[in-house]
């Protein structure tokens, strides 16, 4: 290993390709992380020189570490970029920015000197490759292409126009690469042309001699401390302890490179494997941050620790993804024969992830993955994902999906926690490997959970929890909304044309939950608000009327009294009084959970708890119970009611 320190400009003077290995990470750097902080560190220095402070001590960027790559005698010489790809690309962007300022300004001589960091010359054996002195990932190259071989902002914008959705108030996101050339290509303007809060520096002098000044800030006032690894270093210790610029390495990104590094080293072709597995792990998808519990994930990280559980059937920290992932490589029995069979696993699970995670509306895992995403409960991806490993049938899959859904929905209904499903659904794959992955099994081992803890609640405890829970608040409103979709899906009957609803639904409740303004009580009498209530709670000559307004509090929030709208009503009517509300209802909503109410003439408590009773039912019919004994007891709950 060798380190030296040398000005940015310098590491790209020679004729040669700094590439980024294909199995780094793609680029991520932003704006307010990153491109401003450098920005500024390169303003800073553009500064000094235009004000003659040559002699001011030189700014250090950071680190950048290299790695030798065997390159044929007739190409260009390759270096492999073990750490500093980030700053390396960006900065490269920020030539081309300057480049095309200085063209758009008429200033060819600068352009060309720009360029010469940019490209190389003389003879190749690939140029269409070879030119770039900077080579990214391959699912970055042509943003990058784009960017370096455009030429001026107005071909930028022609090849990656700003494109809006309707009624969207913002331009949605261009490419990464694009934004960094527009961000930085504007505050090159704003720094040389001036703007009206800050005048250009040296603005007397002609802007050919104040950018010469900025090219020589840059050859002499930038500086990076350049390592060099010999063939005996060790490149992945290496780049597992550097970072880049405040951007931390995701557990995905630290497991491709090993795996990769592993690869080369069996002597594995590595860019077929990264085409053939890895390549699909670079889409977007997998950075978007999922919420789980009270913290946030990228879905790489969601991904890693569900597979690693599903292989061990032991809960996995998800602080510690790589380590469990070396441990668990380690001591694999038998272990994978080659580096392409372990990729080959973590590909097809990766995909069916996927389909759990964002699954299509034909696709088996439809209907539990919208639930499990709508209740955000990721701790059944493992067993999910042991499912598809052993090769379950669809028939099967659609089963216990059935079951899955009906434990973990019976037990929100019911206020149950969900803080041991991770143990469940661990001890539930465990026992479908060992004992078979049917529909009976799962079935049975759900059945057999006993405690408020992990039990699935049968027939009795969940229509009692159906009528007299406050649902509204406690399944919070848009998994609410989902119960009550569900329900209005299985409501659906031959004699009715099905409609495909692809907007929000909104809950509404049908006696508002400011009732007091219009709706009396059964008896005639005017309700008490909450504040009233609070004020009158130690007068014993209004305990009936407390109770009262208490009572139809509470049913306010109960499943009868709830229903979906296809869009929300006007506040003012929401909370009107019966007859207003009613004839609104009627013009908002045709879905058939609420088709009923078309011939409700008055509504009060007792058609709120007899709709309670009526929707339990169906309840109980999209999600049946347990098949124990206790269960089928309490599957009498009330006789069939028809809508």
């Amino acid at each position: 290993m060798h380190a030296d320190v040398a000005s940015i400009l310098f590491i790209f003077e020679s004729k040669r390709i700094l590439e980024v290995p294909l199995f780094q990470r793609q680029y991520v750097w932003s704006e307010e992380k990153h491109w401003t902080p450098l920005w500024e560190d390169i303003k800073r220095k553009f500064t000094d020189y235009l004000e003659g402070r040559k002699d001011f001590p030189p700014h250090y960027l950071g680190a950048l570490v290299l790695d030798q790559k065997q390159t044929p005698t007739t190409h260009v010489e390759r270096r492999l970029i073990i750490d500093g790809q980030q700053r390396l690309t960006t900065f490269q962007i920020f030539l081309a920015a300057l480049r095309d300022f200085a063209l758009a300004a008429g200033e060819e001589e600068i352009a060309k000197e720009c360029e010469s960091f940019i490209f190389n010359t003389g003879m190749m054996n690939e140029p269409d490759v070879e030119k770039f002195k900077v080579l990214p990932t391959q699912k970055d190259r042509d943003q990058f292409k784009d960017v370096i071989t455009a030429r001026s902002r107005t071909a930028i914008d022609k090849l990656h126009p700003l494109k809006k959705k309707p009624r969207a108030r913002k331009y949605d996101p261009r490419p990464q690469m694009i934004e960094a050339y527009a961000f930085f290509y504007a505050s090159l303007c704003d720094y040389f042309n001036g703007t009206p809060d800050e005048p250009a520096i040296a603005a007397e002098a002609p802007l050919n001699d104040r950018l010469k000044e900025c090219i020589l800030a840059l050859k002499a006032g930038l500086k990076l401390v350049v390592i060099d690894l010999d063939q005996d270093d060790d490149a992945q210790t290496i780049f597992e302890t550097l970072n880049a610029r405040g951007e931390p390495l995701l557990p995905a990104d630290l497991l491709r490179n090993n795996i990769f590094l592993r690869a080369k080293q069996n002597q594995e072709d590595a860019e077929a494997l990264h085409k053939l597995y890895w390549s699909a792990f670079d889409d977007d998808f997998w950075r978007v941050e999922v919420k789980q519990g009270r913290l946030s994930r990228p879905r790489s990280d969601l991904f890693l620790q569900h597979y690693l559980g599903s292989q061990v059937q032991r809960e996995i920290p998800i602080n510690h993804l790589f380590v469990e992932y070396r441990g668990w490589l380690k001591n694999k029995k038998p272990p994978f024969a080659k580096v392409a069979d372990e990729l080959d696993l973590l590909a097809r699970q990766g995909k069916a992830f996927r389909r759990i995670m964002a699954p299509e509306t034909a696709d088996v895992f439809y209907r539990l993955g919208t639930f499990l995403n709508a209740f955000e409960i990721g701790t059944a991806h493992p067993l999910l994902l042991t499912l598809i490993e052993m090769g379950v049938g669809n028939q099967e899959i659609q089963e216990m999906s059935r079951s899955l859904e009906s434990y973990m929905m019976r037990r929100a209904v019911c206020g149950l926690t969900n803080k041991n499903y991770n143990r469940v659904f661990l001890a539930a794959a465990k026992k479908l490997r060992d004992e078979g992955a049917t529909p009976g099994v799962l079935e049975q081992f759900l059945s057999e959970q006993s405690g408020e803890s992990t039990n699935w609640p049968n027939n009795r405890t969940f229509a009692t929890a159906l009528r007299g829970r406050d649902l509204y608040n406690g399944l919070q409103p848009r998994r609410c909304a989902f119960l009550l979709r569900r329900l209005n899906d299985h409501l659906y009957h031959n004699k009715m044309d099905v409609v495909t609803i692809e907007s929000e639904l909104t809950v509404e409740h049908l006696m508002p939950q400011n009732w007091v303004g219009h709706w009396l009580l059964p008896d005639g009498r005017s309700g008490l608000s909450q504040i009233s209530l609070e004020r009158m709670l130690d007068d014993p000559d209004s305990k009936d009327l407390i109770e009262a307004s208490e009572k139809r509090d509470a049913l306010a929030q109960t499943l009868g009294n709830l229903t979906l709208l296809t869009s929300p009503l006007n506040a003012s009517i929401s909370n009107s009084a019966w007859d207003v509300k009613h004839n609104a209802l009627i013009q908002h909503s045709m879905l058939p959970i609420s088709v009923e109410l078309r011939t409700e003439e008055t509504w009060d408590e007792a058609k709120i708890a007899a709709r309670s009773e009526r929707l339990a039912q169906k309840a109980i019919e999209i999600w049946p119970g347990p098949k124990s004994e206790a269960g089928k007891e309490a599957g009498a709950v009330t006789p069939e009611i028809t809508f």
